[in-house]
């Protein structure tokens, strides 16, 4: 039996319907990432979880109790926000322990927390200054803290890391990460960033237009997307599309079809030394990003598209390429942009 279930959730705003119908079920201690494009619904369905949002169809339920009209203070989840949401008169200690103090916890238990959640998150030197005396990173730690020490059922995050530098984004992506790896705690995960949920999630939800549109692990979703969407969301640089018509060495694409290419399933020789069988094309770009090249090219028949290797280049803008393609590896979609198999 799933831990967290969410069967045939609906959320309206006026007459917009703004989430369809999902159905997922998470397992406890699992980390799920929720990822989509901006308005997808993702930050929504988080807000309903947590009973910030009201769920207007379907339900909610949570070890086994349906918690679909509790409100948030009773359904024993905590949320982490974008914006911190720190006091900012209180001491970083007496932010991570004031729901513990309106809960009336005695204050053995609360300094226990407390210092279990700084010890975890490398906070204890800082119990005592306030959220302007801290960076951007160490201010999200707190926020982090003050979900642990409520000890709740499930973590909910909301694009925590938005605020932070790469640098900083980089940094909290390895705590959170191993801070889940040392609670076990259940985990739900809103971004819109790749590397986060790729890096991070047991398992993605990929969301369009309030609707799912694939739920598997990171690796699944690269190698078996189950549609052109999924595809070009899942993998930066995103995988080159092209009218089958454009790729002939691509065997098996339904009428009116596309195929799919992952950057580094496409190679590039200069025109002059290519061999035979390959596609033709001009360097538009060539990204030098030093363990790795991104270049890209435009084909003779006009597709766009982009090669990663993890060789320098000598390539340069102008340069007339011969372009080829690891068919085995191509993803074939039918006009509809549904997965197709070879054949």
């Amino acid at each position: 039996m799933a831990y967290l279930e969410l069967k045939g959730v609906e959320k309206f705003f006026g007459s917009l319907r703004a989430i369809k119908g999902v159905n997922l079920q998470i397992q406890k201690g699992e980390f799920v990432v929720f990822v989509g494009p901006s308005g997808c619904g993702k930050s929504t369905l988080l807000r309903m979880i947590a009973g910030l949002t009201e769920i207007d169809g379907g339900s909610l339920e949570l070890d086994g109790r349906d918690i679909t009209k509790l409100p948030s203070s009773k359904r024993d989840l905590a949320m982490v926000f974008q914006s911190y949401a720190l006091y900012p008169h209180m001491s970083v200690y007496d932010n991570m322990s004031f729901a513990l103090r309106l809960a009336s916890v005695d204050r053995k238990t609360i300094e226990e927390k407390v210092q279990r959640a700084a010890q975890i998150l490398n906070l204890g030197p800082y119990l005592n200054r306030t959220p302007k005396e801290l960076s951007g990173g160490q201010r999200q730690r707190v926020a982090i803290g003050r979900a642990i020490v409520r000890a709740p059922k499930v973590f909910l995050f909301d694009e925590p890391l938005s605020n932070l530098d790469a640098a900083l984004r980089g940094q909290t992506r390895v705590e959170i990460h191993n801070l889940h790896r040392d609670l076990g705690a259940t985990t739900i995960y809103v971004t819109h960033d790749q590397v986060e949920a790729m890096t991070l999630a047991d398992r993605i939800v990929v969301l369009r237009d309030g609707l799912i549109e694939q739920v598997g692990t990171p690796l699944e979703l690269y190698d078996s997307p189950a549609n052109q969407f999924v595809a070009q969301f899942i993998g930066s640089p995103q995988m080159n599309v092209i009218e089958a018509r454009q790729v002939p060495q691509v065997q098996g694409v339904p009428s009116g079809g596309f195929v799919g290419l992952r950057p580094e399933d496409i190679s590039l020789q200069p025109a002059a030394q290519a061999r035979s069988g390959g596609l033709g094309g001009t360097v538009d770009l060539v990204e030098s990003l030093g363990a790795e090249t991104l270049i890209h090219v435009r084909l003779d028949s006009g597709a766009p598209i982009i090669a990663r290797q993890s060789a320098r280049t000598t390539l340069r803008n102008g340069d007339k390429v011969g372009v080829f393609v690891e068919a085995a590896n191509a993803h074939r979609f039918d006009a509809q942009g549904r997965a197709a198999r070879a054949g």
